[in-house]
């Protein structure tokens, strides 16, 4: 009698996950639809299928609005993107593993800080911000941006290593302590490795920011030679606003590489939010 339910309950569970995921899938399938129509039947045959597959779309959108191309700003937004999560990984992980294992109650307040400095509406002091970057050269080049994003993100890598940090048994740490091991060779020895789980969250989450961030980028970046994946998208919206399959087409090679390392990070991903390592 209970097993009959748990498997009732089992199915329709599995039901209701099946059609939340093809309700997730239709926005993705409209994209792929629309991004290989030819331009007649963008607007005849808005839902269906394309009846001809239209593989040059992708290879115009490719080309960009001539004075930026896609690859370009695919390859910038990598590089700001990259750079940035490996600065991220480094500095937060080191300040997180400080503050979660010291004793003071300095190291209280300072996670009480990150944590306020996630919640505050950085906005409100983008005027400075501008002000002060483009006095000392920083508007306009990849650098800044850099330097700007990791700013702004620091305290979400923190406060998700401090997190897992304090689920972490420190038995390890006692162990190479009692070794002779110093506290950075522990750290990059033994705690880091076992740190892979939220390493892939800071990573994913971090990255996603930063990849689809467009206010950030439109304010520093704008005039300017580098283009990101997102300021090209704005540009190329603005040059071919009547052919959505060229646009949808530009999209659907955005969104691959940033999908490509979600589905790759995805199982750490879930362990970071879970926390804590198997025994």
């Amino acid at each position: 009698m209970n097993s009959s339910k748990y498997r009732r309950s089992a199915l329709l569970r599995e039901i209701l996950m099946i059609a939340v995921a093809v309700v997730w899938c239709v926005p993705f399938y409209f994209l792929v639809a629309v991004a290989l129509k030819p331009d007649l039947e963008v607007f005849t045959l808005p839902v269906s299928w394309p009846r001809e597959m239209a593989f040059e779309n992708f290879a115009r959108a490719w080309e960009g609005t001539g004075r930026v191309t896609l690859g370009g700003a695919l390859l910038n937004s990598a590089l700001i993107t990259v750079t940035t999560v490996l600065i991220l990984i480094a500095v937060g992980s080191i300040t997180a593993y400080v503050t979660a294992r010291a004793r003071a109650k300095t190291s209280e307040w300072l996670y009480a800080f990150f944590v306020i400095a996630i919640i505050t509406p950085w906005q409100m002091a983008v005027l400075p911000l501008y002000a002060t970057f483009r006095q000392v050269g920083l508007v306009g080049n990849q650098i800044g941006i850099v330097v700007l994003f990791t700013g702004l993100l620091i305290p979400m890598a923190v406060f998700l290593y401090t997190g897992f940090l304090r689920a972490l048994p420190v038995d390890y740490e006692e162990a190479a302590e009692v070794d002779g091991a110093s506290r950075l060779r522990i750290f990059v020895r033994v705690v880091f490795p076992l740190l892979s789980p939220v390493t892939a969250t800071v990573a994913v989450m971090t990255g996603l920011i930063m990849w689809n961030d467009f206010f950030v980028q439109l304010i520093f970046l704008s005039g300017s030679a580098v283009q990101t994946i997102s300021i090209s998208m704005y540009s190329f919206v603005g040059e071919y606003a009547s052919r959505w399959n060229l646009v949808f087409a530009a999209v659907c090679v955005a969104i691959v590489p940033v999908l490509a390392f979600y589905l790759f990070a995805q199982r750490h991903l879930i362990q970071g939010f879970t926390g804590g390592i198997k025994s």
